[in-house]
């Protein structure tokens, strides 16, 4: 239908999206093809090393599937903090990465979570990292006649300690922050780190600099936590706009990053 319809069409799932750029005006389609019909593509299940979630699986399943709770708890406390009930009920994870709106709550986590996605077209399927699907605000790196259909996120292992929060003020949030770490020794040692920044930047970020910043001791990590912030906010390419100075956003990072990294080794009284 897709290929039938071209640029006519547009796909529907939960429409959270959708539904208020087309009565905006800023999208216009004669067609909206509904693929919720499509069997197991609200699926949710464990395949060896990660989880394989349907692109049709909505936020407030996700929120609520006891396997996510058991294997990946950080996804499912951010899916709880998503948007609005209404929202979470109908909205889905397919839709939301391919939207790419700039202030996406679980394309920040997936991107600091290692994720990719899965997606199926005329010319067969390919997989992607949620850092080349979403190539900018609003905007994806499908092909015409491509949908997604999956997500592959790595189960969290022993050593894994991971974070997810947000700032917010006005309806969507100002600021996104995922951490995670893989570590050792009981939380002392950090051997490996990915950290993602959104809503504060056209689409989700990480900082190699950053992340190199954030692997040794605990203790140590900790004190190079402002310079982290820092290359983690120039990565970001920020500026003065209505959510305020490029000072007080490098300074809502830092904080924010900070947190965090105690949330995650949840040492929130130990440092």
């Amino acid at each position: 239908m897709l290929a039938q319809f071209g640029d006519e069409a547009g796909v529907y799932a939960g429409g959270t999206e959708l539904l208020l750029a087309m009565r905006s005006g800023a999208l216009r389609y004669t067609q909206l093809i509904d693929v919720k019909v499509i069997a197991g593509l609200d699926s949710i299940e464990l395949r060896a090393d990660h989880l394989e979630i349907g692109a049709g699986a909505t936020h407030r399943v996700i929120e609520r599937s006891r396997l996510v709770r058991q294997k990946l708890p950080v996804l499912a406390e951010m899916e709880s903090h998503v948007a609005n009930i209404r929202v979470r009920a109908s909205g889905t994870i397919g839709g939301n990465l391919c939207f790419a709106e700039p202030h996406s709550d679980p394309a920040t986590l997936l991107l600091a979570l290692g994720a990719k996605v899965e997606v199926e077209g005329p010319e067969g399927r390919r997989e992607l990292g949620v850092e080349e699907l979403i190539e900018g605000a609003y905007a994806n790196s499908l092909r015409p006649s491509e949908l997604l259909t999956k997500l592959r996120v790595p189960v969290a292992s022993p050593g894994l300690r991971a974070a997810y929060l947000k700032f917010q003020v006005h309806e969507r949030p100002t600021l996104g922050l995922a951490l995670a770490m893989e570590t050792a020794e009981g939380g002392q040692l950090i051997k490996n780190a990915r950290v993602a920044l959104g809503c504060l930047c056209p689409f989700p970020r990480r900082s190699e600099a950053a992340e190199s910043m954030l692997m040794g001791s605990s203790e140590a990590v900790k004190n190079r936590l402002p310079d982290a912030a820092l290359a983690l906010a120039q990565e970001a390419e920020l500026i003065d706009d209505q959510e305020g100075a490029v000072d007080y956003k490098t300074h809502l990072i830092e904080v924010f990053l900070r947190r965090a990294f105690l949330k995650a080794l949840g040492a929130e009284h130990n440092f």
